[in-house]
């Protein structure tokens, strides 16, 4: 890559590597069933199960306007983040002025720069995809959700049938959504890159950590500690 040090390229690659890697652990891996994730999966098809005894599915309708504005306002926030991100670019020349002040090392130039911007805009519309796609989900699990037959006139087979559309569908929503927020939390390790490939190594690697905790150390995956690990209904897996 022209105008970047071999330095750089390794805090690239260490980036990469480590968002592809925590993919694959937390969603993937042979430890992904202890994760945080996983373990509420569990409780969207417990849900949905619920939600099956009952006739009146009014409290069902309202936690999914709550999983849907949650995931809009992400949406939106991308947008803005995508628009200021593209705004840098006709301030490249000013902010490689300042970073010529600064005692940051070396001064990067203005196609450096205007790369790493183009990274960082790249990282908020990938997120932005998520979102928005997550949010259709979230419709078409509301749709599941009316379409659940009533708790007394249903055969066995129409009662599985339906469950197990409902918690993939709202399985498959919380994925690309918290695939969405994963991107933001990189995006945050990928400023540190704005400061200088060590920055970037190290910025990296406190999310990393960070996230890595929340999966599998917080208070919130310990609530979960003491539970037998159970199969989640089985689905198609697709790209991060």
């Amino acid at each position: 890559m022209i105008g970047f040090a071999t330095l750089d390229i390794v805090a690239l690659v260490f980036f990469m590597a480590s968002w592809v890697g925590y993919h694959y652990a937390v969603e993937l891996g042979p430890h992904a069933a202890n994760s945080l994730n996983m373990r509420m999966n569990l409780r969207r098809q417990r849900w949905v199960q619920e939600a099956m005894a009952r006739d009146n599915r009014i409290v069902d309708t309202q936690v999914m306007n709550g999983l849907q504005n949650g995931t809009a306002f992400f949406a939106s926030t991308s947008l803005i983040a995508i628009g200021g991100a593209l705004t840098l670019l006709q301030s490249a020349d000013r902010v490689v002025a300042i970073f010529a002040d600064l005692p940051l090392g070396e001064t990067p130039t203005r196609a450096v720069w205007e790369t790493k911007v183009i990274g960082l805009a790249v990282i908020f519309g990938y997120a932005f995809f998520k979102f928005a796609w997550s949010y259709r989900l979230f419709n078409y699990c509301v749709i599941l959700i009316g379409a659940l037959p009533s708790a007394r006139a249903h055969t066995a087979e129409e009662a599985s049938r339906a469950i197990h559309e409902t918690v993939e569908m709202n399985i498959s929503a919380g994925r690309h959504f918290n695939r969405g927020q994963r991107a933001f939390f990189f995006a945050l390790a990928y400023l540190g890159w704005f400061l200088g490939p060590v920055a970037f190594i190290g910025f990296t690697a406190a999310v990393l950590t960070a996230m890595w905790r929340r999966q599998f150390g917080s208070d919130a995956a310990r609530i979960f500690r003491h539970e037998a690990v159970g199969p989640v209904l089985p689905h198609e897996q697709d790209t991060p």
